[in-house]
């Protein structure tokens, strides 16, 4: 059987743990920092995981992973 090729954009964006979690950046850290208090700011700095519900369809988009 043939190798799977790991989908380009998704191996720039996710990270799997040690543990088998997704880790992900969060949305919205761009642009418009005069709308968001600092502490919003502050919260988006912070990576997130991915939830359960997504995690199957963003693994097969990591078949190495």
């Amino acid at each position: 059987m043939a190798k799977m090729k790991t989908h380009s954009a998704s191996k720039k964006r996710f990270k799997v743990t040690a543990s088998g979690k997704i880790k992900r950046s969060k949305a919205y850290n761009r642009h418009h920092f005069w709308a968001k208090s600092p502490k919003k700011i502050r919260a988006l700095r912070q990576a997130d995981y991915i939830s359960g519900a997504d995690e199957k369809r963003i693994i097969r988009l990591l078949p190495y992973a």
